[in-house]
């Protein structure tokens, strides 16, 4: 199985939805430990992708991706549009020209958008960031892949641990962002950039295996 060009477009719409869903909850875990606006800047910044996907349909899977950054780069606020942002536009480098992607090609694209957000927030495991989920996802697509599974099998081993990703960042003390202010007050809760990664992951998995 091979991911297109459709499944991309599809999953920027999955996310939009996804944001607009869950705008007031991702709103509430960035009040407990930052400013309060992560799920509206997140919900602004998808349906400023909406609203251009279709000037986007024509590209390859890394103009799109390149398109969807640079969108989130210009609306969405805070730390979030400049960490999302870089994440699609490095992500949109291995993926340039293709019109569709094997397993390893779309963990290559992936993991190009991570390092393109340590790059920009330098952030390490357990620094109670967004990483937090992608890192376990990552590794759990790539030891599917390992054993010789195929495209659905490891996106539905990301999509898991992506959710344990994210849970895993409330015992953790945050070390980068608004949050590391608040010292140990920032240990219990969730955080919020960490949950709207692990929405986009389970976004994908939705649309590439249906369910």
């Amino acid at each position: 199985m091979t991911l297109t060009k459709q499944h991309i477009l599809d999953w920027l719409k999955a996310c939009a939805a996804e944001f607009e869903t869950h705008k007031d909850y991702l709103t509430d875990l960035d009040r407990e430990i930052g400013d309060a606006d992560h799920g509206l800047n997140m919900n602004r910044g998808f349906s400023k992708v909406m609203e251009k996907l279709q000037t986007f349909e024509t590209q390859s899977i890394g103009g799109i991706m390149k398109g969807t950054g640079m969108t989130l780069m210009s609306s969405i606020g805070g730390a979030s549009g400049p960490l999302y942002g870089t994440f699609f536009i490095r992500a949109a480098t291995s993926a340039a020209n293709a019109e569709e992607l094997n397993l390893s090609g779309l963990l290559k694209m992936l993991e190009d958008g991570v390092a393109g957000i340590v790059m920009r927030g330098k952030a390490e495991p357990a620094d109670k960031t967004m990483c937090d989920t992608w890192w376990p996802a990552l590794e759990a697509g790539k030891q599917t892949a390992n054993n010789g599974e195929g495209m659905q099998d490891a996106l539905a081993a990301m999509a898991v641990a992506a959710e344990e990703g994210a849970k895993a960042t409330i015992p953790l003390q945050a070390r980068k962002g608004r949050a590391s202010y608040l010292g140990e007050r920032s240990i219990g809760h969730q955080d919020a950039g960490a949950t709207s990664s692990m929405y986009m992951i389970k976004a994908l998995k939705t649309v590439v295996t249906g369910g």
